[in-house]
């Protein structure tokens, strides 16, 4: 018996609400599950490609593993231990750095040793603000990454979960395919390699973009001389992924170090303008357009509220899923206006209407 499409929205609709049911209970218990099954995506293309060389799935799998594993232990000898080395440092010069830059100001502009001015009173309570809660965010900052990303979670729960999916994932997705409603088949299928394409096309690309952007602006401000500048290029090159905010945040900061360690030395400060200044020129015009390109469909502000939203609601968890979410809606809005352009709600009752899909 044919459903209706009533009957059909209420039975998506349905399995909507289980959907967010699941992340607001078990958001936790899926974490490990659901970063698992990120990778493996990922990493299905390079996986058969292997095969297309000749490879069997199995031992394409645990080629790529075993370069997993060398990677993972390059970046724990090389790299995190200077940038966890780094970030603590700042924490704790940040209270030292700002008592400074008020002296600073105060010497500058005697007006600010007026107890009762507006702006001397606005400066201590910010400096008590980043006194007492500077360290305090930061360190729950890191114990929540930490939280995250633990030894059982990483070392053990992940890498099984993800070389398993990696494995099996070709079947998995013939699994699901048989299990399709016959009637809607085709359609769900090419909504699937629309959201598909969507989704690898800004994930994969926006990851490279984070990799290179973050890697130059670490080894370009150590290079100026700037203090800290490995961590501060790799906020900026992480947080490049949420538009707008790496290039606010990481200059920001690298900015205000400058003009702290490099008072009077313009040309100094110039320079660390001109290193974020010519990021941003080359994300804009050469990394997004060729590794993402425009065809998307992920407008900033639209991934903008879905990070946003689905970080308050369900936490860590809720990031995770937010790109994938905000990428399945962003196709499922356009499907549906497409239908609606070919109804006779759009086009009149004595208008022909289009054949819709599904």
């Amino acid at each position: 018996m044919q459903l209706t499409e009533l009957n059909q929205a209420k039975w998506w609709g349905i399995a909507a609400v289980v959907f967010l049911v699941v992340m607001w209970f078990l958001g936790d218990v899926i974490l490990p599950f659901l970063v698992g099954g990120a990778i493996a995506y990922f990493l299905d293309p390079l996986a058969d490609r292997l095969e297309k060389l000749g490879l069997s799935r199995a031992l394409s799998t645990a080629v790529i593993a075993i370069l997993a594993v060398l990677i993972f232990v390059l970046l724990i000898l090389a790299v995190i231990p200077t940038l966890v080395n780094q970030l603590t440092q700042l924490i704790n010069v940040a209270p030292t750095i700002f008592t400074q830059l008020q002296a600073f100001l105060m010497d500058r502009f005697p007006d600010l040793n007026d107890e009762t001015s507006t702006i001397r009173q606005t400066l201590d309570s910010l400096g008590r603000a980043i006194q007492e809660r500077g360290g305090q965010m930061a360190n729950t900052l890191i114990t929540s990454f930490y939280s995250v990303i633990n030894a059982v979670v990483f070392i053990v729960v992940v890498p099984v979960v993800t070389f398993y999916m990696l494995l099996d994932w070709d079947k998995m997705v013939a699994k699901v395919n048989a299990l399709l409603p016959l009637e809607h088949a085709p359609t769900v299928r090419e909504l699937a390699r629309e959201i598909d394409r969507t989704l690898a096309g800004f994930v994969r690309g926006q990851t490279v973009v984070c990799l290179i952007l973050g890697v130059y602006y670490a080894f370009a401000l150590m290079a100026a001389g700037l203090n800290f500048g490995a961590i501060v290029g790799a906020i900026a090159g992480f947080l490049t992924f949420i538009p707008y905010v790496g290039a606010l945040v990481g200059g920001g900061l690298a900015i205000g170090l400058a003009l702290f360690q490099f008072w009077g030395d313009w040309w100094q400060i110039v320079i660390i303008w001109a290193i974020f200044q010519s990021g941003q020129f080359v994300e804009g015009n050469i990394l997004t357009p060729r590794l993402v390109g425009s065809s998307v469909g992920l407008h900033p502000v639209w991934l903008l509220f879905a990070l946003s939203a689905f970080g308050a609601l369900f936490g860590f968890v809720g990031m995770l899923v937010a790109v994938p979410v905000a990428a399945a809606i962003g196709v499922l809005a356009r499907f549906g206006l497409a239908q609606y352009k070919a109804s006779r709600l759009y086009h009149g009752d004595d208008q022909p209407v289009q054949e819709n899909q599904g």
